[in-house]
């Protein structure tokens, strides 16, 4: 039952993302690649009062990497920055097979990708989107720290 469960998310998010567009009112974008497999997205957020308030990807890619995209869209619009951190830190815990149950609820659609944790090979495409939005916070906390100081 999981399984199906998983596929149907997968598929579902796969063949219609409600988040692979441009994204023209993005505050701040990331670039993200796959060497291994050749995944490449480019993550963009609207960012407005410490809220994202929205979000998008382009790219291409293989179904896990670009489901996993807009998952984790679903999950993080909406939310603040250090939440979604906090969701991607769960996420990747969770793909590595350290999370507890409480943790996996969280993560609410975004947990029925947790059996890539059993596919060593397809945990770099599950996680790109996550990876490149650990890169986007980061940038962006940096460009603030550097406004601050000046």
């Amino acid at each position: 039952m999981a399984d199906n469960f998983y596929g149907e998310v997968l598929t579902d998010h796969n063949l219609h993302p409600l988040h692979k567009h441009e994204l023209d009112c993005a505050t701040c974008s990331q670039h993200g690649v796959n060497p291994s497999c050749g995944d490449d997205i480019v993550l963009n957020l609207q960012l407005h009062n410490g809220i994202i308030e929205n979000g998008s990807f382009t790219g291409s890619g293989c179904a896990i990497s670009q489901a996993s995209a807009d998952i984790m869209l679903d999950l993080i619009i909406g939310k603040t920055p250090e939440e979604a951190d906090h969701y991607r830190e769960l996420f990747m815990r969770m793909i590595t097979g350290e999370i507890t149950d409480d943790e996996l609820e969280e993560l609410e659609e975004a947990g029925a990708l947790q059996s890539i944790s059993k596919m060593p090979a397809r945990v770099k495409c599950a996680a790109l989107g996550w990876r490149t939005l650990e890169a986007l916070l980061k940038a962006k906390e940096e460009q603030n720290e550097d406004i601050d100081k000046s």
